[in-house]
């Protein structure tokens, strides 16, 4: 049986964020998070991939191709494959090539990063599954930098004390297992200013990032 490839959703912007582009979205009710426990974790700048039990990837777009950049996809994949539930998927973070900072030797500890797991009911495990499949699997995750209550007030200080050189932002989301329809008003991202540092696309100019630990 085929599995059904679903598109990667929109993250919108918090208030505070920097990097908005004229095709970007603010997230302006916050009111689902208000008196809920979140996660802060470091945004991880690479290409949004999803991969399958059945099939090693696709970018943000369904009908993305392959490059260079992907082949470490189809390799992690033959190694992981098998212990992707059917009719789950995993959503992450390809860091094999520089987009706009370069992670040099050690500053990674992989060349994927697990962002999400969706079941086959199209629900985002929680934070605390998503963690045990991720450990399961041998895939990091992003930092965390906070986990507690919502306090936008905190984030934004927060925001203003992050190396902004050597990260893109951070991303915020519930602990708690979120619906695809939820997504938009689930989870929310702060990104610095001139967060893409070229007008070429990222792939003309890539080169692989250096070595993970």
């Amino acid at each position: 049986m085929k599995i059904e490839r679903v598109k990667y959703p929109r993250t919108y912007h918090l208030p505070f964020s920097k990097g908005v582009q004229s095709d970007d979205k603010m997230l302006k009710d916050l009111s689902a998070f208000e008196g809920q426990e979140v996660q802060l974790s470091i945004k991880m700048d690479g290409e949004n991939s999803t991969l399958y039990s059945d099939y090693y990837s696709h970018a943000r777009s369904l009908d993305s191709g392959s490059n260079w950049t992907r082949d470490v996809l189809k390799k992690i994949h033959s190694e992981i494959g098998h212990i992707i539930p059917q009719g789950y998927r995993l959503c992450c973070e390809n860091l094999y090539a520089k987009h706009s900072i370069f992670y040099a030797d050690g500053d990674l500890e992989g060349y994927l990063y697990l962002l999400s797991v969706w079941n086959d009911d199209n629900v985002s495990l929680s934070l605390d599954e998503t963690k045990s499949l991720a450990e399961k699997l041998g895939l990091p995750m992003p930092k965390e930098i906070y986990r507690g209550i919502y306090d936008l007030k905190l984030f934004e200080k927060m925001a203003g004390e992050l190396d902004l050189e050597k990260n893109e932002g951070f991303v915020m989301r519930l602990t708690s297992p979120i619906k695809y329809e939820d997504f938009s008003r689930s989870v929310a991202k702060f990104v610095r200013e001139g967060h893409v540092q070229s007008d070429q696309h990222w792939l003309k100019t890539a080169v692989k990032n250096g070595k993970p630990k």
